[in-house]
């Protein structure tokens, strides 16, 4: 079975010298490892009166770091002038930020300044928000200007609760992604999920075992010195010994007692999630009960010393049979909207519909 080929992006957040890209970019050549050398140019920032990138001053270390390197280089752009700017040097890939993304006239602007420009390859950030059909958007308007070459790159998202990520994952967003849009490579950037460099190699690994197609790293020759995103960057060694830890599984494997065995247990998977089916619709029948016997009563729908027993028993159930509480409780979550919907329909003689969220 042929190796599975990634693409890997590695390189300085910003470009803020011609030493500092040329001694990263070298550092990054000796690894054999990257696909592309990335370094950002103009950089969107939240708050004024920080570093915003050095701008077209740059465009020429990036073309000097492909003739000593030979590693073809992609830079962000943002608006029309930067995408002219990169496309008459010679730049030979590009990709469009989240914070871009988020907005459909700025891409749609960048869409019309890319026909006839169909060679150049084009990679689009998820948007800050969880938006799944925002970014789909972005890809469509990018694809309507005869673009051939689009990737997507899943960064994370922006959100109140962040936890240990900067910005979380949310690998569902992702993954729904995948499905709908099996066409569009996805590749992640560990480096704005993580916002640290304690986590890269993990989020790296669970974006290979997900199945995504590449990976891009923030990498900087000296990140203590970095003017900006400092505390994501990692050095090039460091880099290098990331890429050896990682393992690239296969998407398919030939062997026949593997192929047998996965069919088997597939099929008993099947036939359970057809249980389940029918076991909840059992369960919105004693629903459809519940409602009509509240409405003869004229008792409320909502009883949250019923909802808070349903939630002690998913606790102790989980307990029980090694599943995880949270797991648990996001299920019944769903369950319970529902019968609270539903109960409401009935209730109301199914004049409107009442929205639990």
């Amino acid at each position: 079975m042929e190796e599975k080929k990634l693409i890997i992006i590695a390189g300085p957040c910003s470009a803020e010298s011609e030493s500092q890209i040329l001694e990263t970019a070298i550092a990054l050549a000796n690894t054999n490892s990257i696909s592309y050398y990335r370094a950002g140019l103009w950089k969107p920032r939240t708050r004024p009166h920080t570093f915003e990138g050095v701008g077209a001053i740059g465009i020429p270390w990036l073309q000097k770091v492909k003739e000593i390197t030979g590693i073809p280089v992609i830079v962000e752009v943002a608006q029309p002038q930067h995408l002219e700017l990169v496309i008459q040097a010679g730049i030979d890939a590009i990709w469009i930020g989240a914070r871009t993304t988020t907005s459909p006239f700025a891409v749609q602007a960048l869409a019309d300044a890319l026909k006839g420009c169909s060679d150049i390859p084009v990679f689009v950030k998820n948007p800050v928000n969880p938006d799944i059909q925002l970014w789909i958007g972005a890809i469509e308007r990018i694809q309507n200007a005869g673009v051939t070459h689009i990737y997507a790159i899943h960064r994370g998202f922006s959100g109140v609760e962040k936890g240990n990520f900067r910005n979380p994952p949310q690998w569902q967003i992702a993954i729904e992604f995948k499905r709908l849009r099996e066409d569009i490579p996805l590749l992640c950037d560990p480096s704005h999920i993580c916002g640290n460099t304690n986590m890269l190699a993990s989020v790296a690994q669970q974006a290979l075992d997900l199945n995504m197609q590449g990976l891009m790293f923030e990498v900087h020759i000296n990140p203590a010195a970095a003017l900006s995103d400092a505390a994501q960057q990692i050095t090039p060694a460091a880099f290098q010994q990331l890429m050896k830890q990682l393992v690239v599984r296969k998407e398919n494997c030939s062997n026949y007692f593997f192929e047998y065995m996965l069919e088997e247990y597939r099929r008993q998977i099947d036939k359970i999630d057809t249980e389940l089916i029918q076991l909840l619709a059992q369960r919105m029948s004693f629903i459809a009960k519940i409602a009509n016997l509240k409405k003869e009563n004229a008792v409320t729908i909502l009883q949250i010393r019923r909802w808070n027993e349903i939630i002690q028993n998913c606790l102790k159930q989980a307990e029980m049979v090694g599943l995880r509480y949270e797991f648990l409780q996001q299920i019944f979550d769903l369950i319970h909207r529902e019968a609270i919907t539903q109960q409401s329909l009935l209730m109301n003689n199914n004049e409107s519909e009442v929205c639990v969220s």
